[in-house]
């Protein structure tokens, strides 16, 4: 297993052989962290993070919720996340059209 340059736990499954992960393969991630819950996983290797966040708006003195959706790799080492599950990804190079975030920590469900 290899340095990714950040502190997070060590993942637990098997590895498939795949070179897109970031601790056994040769993928690397750099640029903004972001912690979600998992939403879906019906895709091959991926899964759907969303992130709310809250926002003031001035106008009418109120705050407003915004979802953001990211489509993220879910490497095989990692494996065993399911709906509702709370994720750290990571931004790594293109995968596919909408894949460009790896997962790089699995936390327990809440």
């Amino acid at each position: 297993m290899r340095d990714i340059g950040i502190d997070v736990r060590s993942p637990e499954g098997e590895w498939d052989g795949s070179d897109n992960c970031p601790f056994y393969g040769s993928l690397r991630v750099r640029g903004q962290i972001i912690e979600g819950t998992v939403s879906s996983h019906g895709m091959t290797d991926s899964i759907v993070v969303e992130r709310e966040t809250t926002r003031y708006m001035q106008k009418y003195e109120r705050y407003e919720k915004r979802t953001r959706r990211y489509a993220a790799h879910l490497p095989s080492c990692i494996g065993g996340v399911s709906q509702g599950d709370r994720v750290r990804i990571m931004e790594c190079r293109p995968l596919s059209k909408t894949v460009k975030f790896c997962v790089i920590e699995k936390e327990a469900k809440q």
